[in-house]
């Protein structure tokens, strides 16, 4: 009967938000007070239970790519589509997806989780599995040092069962794997994903920025053997290395950093289905996929809204870029050609972005000095443009009003492909905008 209960007043006060305008995530507060138990109970019957994703970099898209490749071997996934990375986000995901009775229609949930609402989230509802995927200098003024990062994600992997999946080429994550595996109670199956020799340099790390040991201490630091590999990168293609075989395919994914994402989704969801549902008979038959079947679901995954998402405004093509931190940034630089585009950098400091900005100019910029920068945009303009002038970068407008900034930029680039580096709140802002001009998805 709570179940029951909580479904009706969450879909009740979801129609009636959806009546005044109102936020998605306002059932899921609701019910949360009213039935903290909910959560727990409605994902806790699911056959193949909860995997959980974290970091602070790439969630949405590799949470994306862990559906997919799941539902491609007909499994039924129950995810936060929306990106709505806290518990009451999530809660609202649920009430909206379940039926009268609370029950989801689902084998597995994959949450993408924010670092600290997962203490929350975890606190009610034990991961089965977990993927760590790094932990970059992202709102410091919301977690303090990255250290502290690190502590949050390591009491996610504490309350996880069955399976953790941490980042090789990641310092602190990976240590948060050592650290489960050497547990006296260890349980849990640690896997690894990881990156070349070849390409470390291409994909920067904080400790790239400031890094704690020389060169040479780092070469002779002896990195476990990975699961799942990225051996190389092309032009919308990877080779990667999986138990010794080396699978080469096309990606429909932007960016070298979705790249690396997918190797670990790829280790992931080989755990996953590996380990099978919690009660043999719980779901009809098993999910199984051979690696090829695996590479070739993914093949075919699109990125996620504003991770490389591709529009068209005025017949050109409009690229979406998501930007974060230093190594963020950079990598996004690194994706994509300049030549022959027009770019905006549209960056904002509300609190989902982090108010510090002073992480801009760890970055380098000097790829766009022949071309220079058309519009700069947001509430942190001035900074931006003042960060380019540095790097010897041209800027033709610059507005801290995105919409004005959006017009100027359309007005003054047309006839040309763009491309637009934003800022999270930048980007929805601007979603918002375009969707009045061109056809924008609202969701994955």
């Amino acid at each position: 009967m709570r179940d029951v209960l909580s479904a009706v007043v969450g879909k009740s006060v979801r129609q009636v938000a959806r009546l005044r305008g109102g936020g998605s995530a306002l059932p899921g507060l609701v019910v949360e007070k009213l039935d903290p138990g909910f959560l727990g109970r409605v994902l806790g019957r699911l056959p193949y239970g909860v995997v959980a994703v974290s970091g602070t970099n790439g969630k949405t898209t590799t949470t994306k790519m862990v559906v997919e490749l799941l539902e491609a071997r007909g499994l039924r996934v129950f995810t936060n589509r929306t990106g709505s990375n806290f518990s009451r986000g999530v809660v609202a995901a649920a009430i909206q997806e379940c039926d009268a009775r609370g029950r989801l229609d689902a084998d597995i949930a994959v949450l993408e989780l924010d670092e600290a609402h997962a203490m929350y989230f975890i606190d009610r509802v034990a991961p089965r599995f977990t993927l760590l995927l790094n932990v970059l200098r992202d709102q410091l003024d919301r977690f303090g040092e990255i250290d502290t990062t690190a502590k949050l994600l390591q009491r996610i992997a504490d309350a996880t069962t069955e399976g953790l999946v941490v980042n090789r080429e990641d310092r602190l994550v990976a240590a948060i794997g050592e650290r489960t595996r050497e547990r006296i109670d260890a349980k849990l199956d640690v896997r690894e994903f990881g990156l070349s020799d070849a390409l470390l340099a291409t994909f920067p790390s904080d400790d790239d920025f400031h890094p704690s040991m020389t060169a040479a201490e780092a070469e002779r630091v002896e990195r476990p053997a990975a699961d799942v590999m990225l051996l190389e990168v092309g032009d919308h293609e990877a080779l990667f290395g999986i138990d010794g075989g080396e699978y080469r395919t096309s990606l429909k994914l932007e960016g070298l950093y979705n790249t690396f994402n997918a190797a670990s989704a790829l280790a992931l969801v080989r755990q996953v289905l590996e380990a099978g549902p919690i009660a043999p008979g719980a779901v009809t038959g098993r999910a199984t996929a051979t690696t090829d079947e695996l590479v070739e679901a993914l093949a075919v995954i699109r990125p996620a809204f504003g991770r490389g998402e591709q529009l068209v405004l005025d017949g050109q093509p409009l690229e979406l870029v998501l930007v974060k931190n230093p190594a963020g940034f950079r990598l996004g630089l690194a994706s994509f050609q300049a030549d022959g585009v027009a770019a905006m950098i549209a960056i904002n400091d509300q609190y989902a972005d982090g108010r510090d900005m002073s992480w801009l100019w760890d970055v380098d910029f000097t790829s766009l000095a022949e071309t220079g920068v058309d519009t700069v945009g947001g509430t942190r303009a001035w900074d931006m443009a003042l960060r380019l002038e540095h790097d010897n970068v041209a800027v033709g407008f610059v507005a801290e009003d995105l919409r004005e900034a959006l017009t100027q930029f359309r007005e003054r680039t047309g006839g040309r492909p763009r491309r637009i580096y934003c800022t999270y709140t930048a980007m929805l802002e601007l979603r918002r905008a375009l969707a009045d001009l061109t056809d924008v998805e609202d969701v994955w």
